[in-house]
């Protein structure tokens, strides 16, 4: 039986995967709404039994979240729910704003934002925050140029084709690759809580190793799919809408070249945002066009709310430790 302060931090973590599926979730879909071969309703359906699938698949990110930020015996419950606390507020303001920021930043921030003001910056594991930072900079350069690649090679390969006809032929093609990307989403970014979770269960004492139990796979599976049916229109305008316009074969090159990208890293254990990387893949198909195809004025506020999102959501984190500290 969980002690109440564990059940609080299970709860925030459910939460956060709760607002992490409507909120991150619209960035799997948008490309496949905004070019219109998916209805909205089909495409959150679709994308909430793939997130749901994809996140029973394997634990190598949870183990990388939850062991990387801090060691799980370094902290209390107090740190964590309050991690959670300073990234939920984050991703409910710029969910609200209508900005992609990106949950794994908001995450990682915020734990670290906690466990600095429960115990200063020696608490932290800083080879372990180096892997994850390393993975969550260098993913959106990777997805830009992987998207441009892919861009180029169908457009050289279809150079005689008649535009319709190939837009035809893509409609088909990107309810695969959205259905890709869906799955994707769910390989890496359910895993983060799952991750918590565990640390949590680890820090009171109810595991001895860090082995993520089935029930929390569940949990957290069941969380991301539901938030994702709740979906996040606002943020389907901005991925889908605002940064270029699209045509199939656009956002089927930016799905297969994004999700190609999340698989990767999540079988290596790295966690990477799916915001940054569909983004960046996105302006890299438009780039392959003309430089001036990409609104980079929208790009640029994009930029802005990945490049606030783990400084504020540090404080947040830290500001909700000095309350949460009193009571647990």
């Amino acid at each position: 039986m969980l002690s109440p302060r564990t059940v609080l931090v299970v709860a925030a973590a459910v939460i956060f995967d709760f607002i992490n599926g409507f909120h991150d979730t619209a960035n799997a879909i948008a490309t496949s709404v905004s070019t219109r071969v998916l209805t909205p309703m089909r495409a959150v359906v679709m994308a909430a039994v793939l997130n749901f699938v994809g996140a029973l698949v394997s634990t190598e990110v949870a183990k990388t979240m939850g062991q990387g930020i801090v060691s799980p015996h370094t902290v209390t419950e107090a740190v964590i729910l309050s991690g959670l606390i300073g990234a939920i507020a984050w991703n409910l303001l710029t969910w609200y704003w209508g900005l992609p920021s990106s949950s794994s930043h908001a995450l990682v921030g915020g734990i670290i934002g906690a466990a600095v003001a429960y115990d200063g910056w020696g608490v932290l594991n800083l080879r372990g925050l180096g892997d994850i930072f390393g993975s969550l900079l260098a993913s959106p350069l990777v997805g830009f140029f992987i998207g441009l690649a892919v861009m180029v090679m169908l457009l050289w390969a279809f150079r005689r084709a008649i535009p319709a006809r190939i837009n035809a032929h893509f409609r088909r093609l990107q309810v695969v690759s959205a259905a890709f990307m869906a799955f994707s989403h769910g390989t890496n970014d359910a895993q983060k809580s799952m991750g918590i979770i565990t640390m949590a269960l680890v820090t009171a004492g109810y595991l001895q190793t860090f082995v993520v139990p089935m029930w929390v796979k569940l949990v957290c599976a069941a969380a991301m799919g539901l938030g994702t049916a709740v979906g996040g229109w606002r943020i389907i305008h901005t991925i889908g809408m605002r940064i270029i316009r699209l045509q199939p074969i656009h956002g089927f090159a930016a799905e297969t070249s994004a999700a190609a990208v999340i698989q990767t890293a999540s079988h290596l254990g790295l966690p990477v945002s799916t915001t940054h990387v569909i983004s960046s893949a996105i302006m890299g198909v438009g780039a392959s066009k003309r430089l001036s195809a990409v609104r980079w004025g929208v790009a640029g506020n994009i930029v802005l709310a990945w490049v606030l999102t783990p400084p504020v959501a540090g404080v947040l984190g830290a500001i909700a430790y000095t309350v949460v500290g009193r009571f647990l």
